[in-house]
């Protein structure tokens, strides 16, 4: 178990993360959210130990020096243009107290997991986005960390990369307690736990995502027309509060609602052409602006 306590990083009257404390079980996948300037990449950067806090503190169970047992990716990794795949990977092993005699064998099996096995030998100028991002991974995991920290991994990626990176951190949970931040927020609906909502520096929400849509989630009616003009000509008359969105509107479920029956009843005599009705959920992204209170 990984345990914050009371983390804080004060720059003069400015507290860029305040406060911030939460526990991390082994072997879970947890997402840190929040937008731009939430404060995210300071808190990973404390608790990675390449930032000195203000105050607080970051403990691992049974570990006397955690930053031996953490594998980091930083959002944006710098390489050694000059060196191969196969020669950053056995430094990054070497660096992180992997023994010589076993650093490249490692180097090797990890470029094979990530998918470079048959780029270890290219020079990392020639890399692309993607194959940086995966040879970032290998450098974090080549000593078989106990916490693998990741800060925004796949926000530079197009959508087949940020797809493959996906698939990869899902195959890297079976093997080590992930934490790492993003704003992509159907990235972390699709892999996470545990979700930390950040904003301005504090920590304003924790909990499962099953647990997060408890508290914050309500059903709405959808109506879907056959175009905007129908569902903004519905929405102006509609005598119940509604949200427009391209060719739907949505009408949230409360004790002033019809039911699904009542309300169907209502629409078979209107003018409009209607596509389909039904009851959804909050997207992740809604629920984190409740979250936020944006």
């Amino acid at each position: 178990m990984i345990t914050v306590e009371h983390l804080s990083k004060v720059y003069g009257t400015e507290k860029a993360v305040a406060d911030l404390s939460f526990t991390l079980e082994a072997g879970t996948s947890t997402a840190l959210i929040g937008p731009n300037g939430a404060g995210k990449t300071t808190a990973l950067s404390m608790l990675t130990g390449l930032l000195k806090p203000t105050n607080g503190s970051v403990r691992m169970e049974n570990v006397q020096d955690i930053r031996r047992e953490i594998g980091f990716l930083p959002q944006y990794p710098h390489f050694y243009p000059w060196l191969t795949a196969l020669e950053f990977t056995e430094m990054a092993a070497k660096l992180n107290g992997v023994p010589s005699r076993h650093a490249k064998k490692q180097a090797e099996s990890v470029l094979d997991f990530v998918g470079l096995k048959n780029d270890k030998f290219k020079k990392t100028a020639a890399f692309s986005g993607g194959m940086k991002q995966r040879l970032g991974i290998a450098q974090a995991i080549v000593h078989k960390p106990k916490l693998l920290v990741l800060d925004e991994p796949v926000s530079a990626l197009d959508p087949v990369g940020r797809r493959e990176m996906m698939i990869l951190l899902k195959q890297l949970q079976q093997q080590s307690t992930i934490l790492y931040s993003t704003h992509i927020l159907n990235d972390a609906e699709e892999m996470t736990g545990q979700l930390l909502f950040l904003q301005k520096g504090r920590l304003v929400e924790q909990g499962s995502l099953k647990d997060i849509r408890a508290k914050f989630d309500s059903f709405r009616y959808k109506v879907q027309f056959s175009s905007k003009g129908e569902a903004l000509h519905f929405a102006s008359q509609s005598p119940w509060p509604t949200a427009v969105e391209d060719c739907d509107v949505f009408i949230e479920i409360n004790e002033n609602v019809p039911t699904m029956q009542q309300l169907m009843s209502q629409l078979i005599g209107l003018p409009f052409s209607i596509e389909k009705v039904e009851r959804v959920t909050m997207t992740l992204e809604e629920i984190f602006m409740k979250v936020v209170g944006q």
